[in-house]
């Protein structure tokens, strides 16, 4: 009777993940893991963040392509003065005696004078009070650092939109793993409740066993103790799960304590994988990082051909119209209006430009030494992913034939047990061992599972949106 309810027990309790694989779930578990995915790309704040840069960038490129138009603007000026240089202009001095003869002349012949006296003038340099008020028109006809930053900022844009590729598939990974922690928590806490479960019974069952005067009370502490014992690891297996569930929700942005969607792992978790040698050259043709810095190093030219091209004249059209005048009116003798041709070319600049070359050339030699040390970065995330992976493979056959085992084990100690045959400390070591056993089979075949998200990750493969939509 009593071999009856330890199975019992140990059918309902310790073996509670094979329970929950055999029993039907709501949803799978990479259809899970893909939705929480999406949920995260929409709402995860880190992600969100770098979609504004990536807006930031492309207005950047805006900005920079609207230099190829023409700029038209207002100005507009008044201006008071007191003061200022004076030009005197002997008009009288040099008039006045010509008058007074043909005056004179005039007055013989019997005809009035004519010819009045006129004063010196005064013209002063500024005028007391002046406006001018134009519209101005700049077109540049010919400025060759303009394409070139062009091309430099949709590369910018480009590396952006890289980067935030890499955060997206970043999280992916992290809320994937997130997702598998918190199952391997929960399932971790069955287990241990379980084996609490057996300990209860096993105290139980020793209390009348030394009422009955067949055993003495150090049994009975001793099963007490074991109980206190897995009533602690219970506690903090619990305090995994808790916080487990609350990096989970983090990273999706959600609140802490938000229920989570649980799922038993799939049964083609196993699968084989390609070559490392495949998984190689797939990671460093798939993986953002490196056309990320590719691009920055293309920005990085460009900006060599910019600072080059400094140093080249430029040439735009220039066109003013407008009026000015002591008042603000319009009509002849007020409007104006100018066209030019602005010829630029600046000689000398105290070596300021090639400074500018040497500058952008050492960005771009270091950012062709930051893309190759990528790539190797990228290969030893890649050996060692998959190297994880195999090793989590090979054992999980393992950890299930010790589960196996420690479960058939604990079957036959249990029945020594209510036979009399067997110590109770080799009836509490029967029952560690399953435990042990279970929660090594439990932690493995999830580890499984992780590790497959890290080099999905770390080869770049794997279904993700190519635009968030954040």
């Amino acid at each position: 009777m009593r071999a009856a309810r330890y199975l019992a027990i140990l059918g309902v309790g310790l073996n509670a993940c094979a329970a929950n694989a055999q029993a039907p779930v709501a949803s799978d578990f990479d259809t899970v893991v893909s939705s929480y995915v999406a949920e995260g790309l929409r709402s995860n704040l880190a992600l969100q963040s770098q979609t504004l840069e990536v807006d930031k960038t492309a207005q950047a490129l805006a900005e920079a392509r609207a230099r190829f138009f023409p700029q038209l603007s207002l100005e507009a000026r008044y201006t008071r003065a007191d003061g200022g240089r004076v030009i005197d202009i002997p008009i009288g001095t040099a008039l006045n005696p010509v008058y007074s003869t043909l005056n004179e002349m005039l007055v013989a012949q019997g005809q009035p004078a004519r010819f009045p006296q006129i004063s010196d003038q005064s013209v002063p340099f500024l005028r007391e009070e002046e406006q001018d008020t134009r519209l101005v028109l700049r077109q540049p006809l010919y400025a060759p650092a303009i394409p070139a930053a062009v091309r430099a900022q949709r590369a910018l844009l480009d590396a952006s939109s890289f980067n935030r590729m890499a955060l997206a598939r970043a999280l992916r990974r992290d809320i994937t793993v997130a997702y598998v922690d918190w199952l391997t928590a929960r399932s971790s806490v069955e287990i241990v409740a379980a084996s609490e479960a057996l300990l209860r019974e096993n105290l139980r069952v020793n209390e009348s066993l030394f009422s009955n005067g067949k055993i003495t009370e150090d049994l009975v502490l001793r099963a007490k103790a074991e109980l206190l014992d897995v009533e602690q690891q219970k506690r903090e297996a619990q305090n995994l799960a808790t916080q487990a569930q609350s990096y989970f929700n983090f990273l999706l942005n959600r609140q802490l304590q938000s229920p989570i969607e649980p799922t038993s792992p799939p049964n083609n978790a196993g699968a084989s994988e390609a070559a490392l040698e495949q998984l190689w050259s797939m990671a460093l043709d798939r993986r953002p990082e490196i056309a990320q810095v590719e691009q920055l190093r293309r920005a990085s030219e460009e900006q060599i051909r910019i600072a080059r091209k400094q140093k080249w004249p430029t040439l735009s059209l220039g066109v003013d119209a407008g009026t000015q005048g002591e008042e603000y009116r319009f009509g002849e003798g007020y409007n104006f209006g100018t066209a030019s041709l602005i010829f630029t070319w600046r000689i000398f600049d105290g070596g300021g430009d090639t400074a500018r070359v040497h500058q952008a050339r050492s960005a771009e030699r270091q950012l062709v030494l930051r893309q190759e040390e990528i790539a190797q970065q990228i290969r030893l995330e890649v050996q060692q992913s998959y190297d994880r992976l195999i090793t989590a493979r090979d054992s999980l056959a393992t950890a299930a034939a010790r589960a196996d085992a420690a479960r058939a084990a604990f079957r036959i100690a249990s029945r020594k047990r209510d036979e009399g045959v067997i110590s109770q400390v080799e009836f509490i070591d029967a029952r560690s061992a399953l435990t042990s056993a279970e929660l090594n089979h439990n932690l493995t075949r999830f580890n499984v599972l992780a590790r497959r998200a890290e080099l999905e990750y770390a080869t770049s493969t794997g279904d993700i949106p190519l635009d968030p939509g954040v």
